[in-house]
């Protein structure tokens, strides 16, 4: 992940299906030049990578990856499977998978990922790797649908480096608490729902708190605000408005907090932020 914004990874194959159909529409190839490919081809899927690369492919998938894909690359709850990819399929040493990593999907929510060629290699060869497994198994019975991601594929960061960052540099503690609000959260979310609750909160309304001249404050729902006016709407359902210049006011938006933090999160933040969460039962 980028400074991760972590995590959370967006199907890496909805794009790269995408992107293999519009190379399949750009290049036309002559007979000669694709039988010459094929071997190319083949020699790829059939390459056999060293032990410790694809062990150290597979540290960085299920750190980045597994979120959407499954801890095998066999799919998940909002990424396909990538051993029945056709862009993995054709890819050769990296040439098809590591753009696409790097550049992300933005328009299908794939961000990009910023990694060393070592890290794209491992992530290559490990992909390749759990490809030939599956093709030497026979294929897979199914329609390559997606699968749930299991909860042990987001455990990879330390809870209790999660806990500290909670209660400083991430500033949780000054919204949440874990006895209070975030008491149990780990029993009624799991997996990506809990991953995707603490990224992506559901945007409570914005508040505004209204002081009027007399010292009298009058506190609200959000209804209307730009430079020249503040508008509210009471517990009552009542509607309220105030030129500016005449009245102090305090918005409370909640969220806000959270989209702050995306400039601010490393993938380590995020992962140990997510192991101390998942503790919370």
């Amino acid at each position: 992940m980028t400074s991760l914004r972590s995590c959370l990874c967006m199907t890496i194959l909805a794009g790269i299906l995408l992107a293999s159909l519009g190379i399949g529409v750009a290049q036309t190839k002559t007979p000669a030049a694709s039988s010459a490919a094929k071997p190319k081809r083949a020699a790829a899927a059939s390459k056999t990578y060293s032990p410790q690369l694809v062990q150290q492919g597979g540290a960085v998938f299920r750190q980045d990856c597994s979120f959407c894909h499954g801890r095998d690359a066999t799919g998940g709850e909002s990424g396909p499977d990538l051993t029945r990819s056709k862009l993995v399929a054709a890819d050769v040493d990296g040439d098809k998978i590591g753009p696409v990593v790097r550049n992300g999907r933005p328009d299908k929510g794939m961000p990009p990922f910023a990694r060393s060629d070592e890290q794209i290699a491992g992530l290559v060869a490990f992909i390749h790797t759990q490809l030939q497994n599956a093709q030497s198994a026979g294929g897979r019975k199914g329609n390559g649908g997606r699968k749930g991601v299991d909860p042990e594929d987001l455990q990879t960061g330390n809870a209790d480096a999660g806990k500290q960052y909670f209660n400083g540099a991430g500033g949780c503690a000054n919204c949440h608490s874990p006895t209070g609000d975030l008491a149990g959260i780990a029993s009624r979310y799991k997996g990506l729902e809990l991953e995707e609750r603490m990224l992506y909160p559901r945007r409570p309304k914005s508040t505004v708190t209204v002081t009027l001249i007399s010292g009298q404050e009058i506190s609200g729902t959000l209804s209307y605000l730009d430079e020249f006016t503040v508008g509210l709407t009471n517990a009552d359902g009542i509607y309220q408005s105030w030129r500016t210049r005449d009245v102090k006011y305090k918005v409370n938006s909640p969220a806000e907090a959270h989209v702050d933090l995306f400039s601010k999160y490393t993938d380590a933040d995020v992962h140990n932020l997510m192991a101390y969460l998942q503790t919370l039962r």
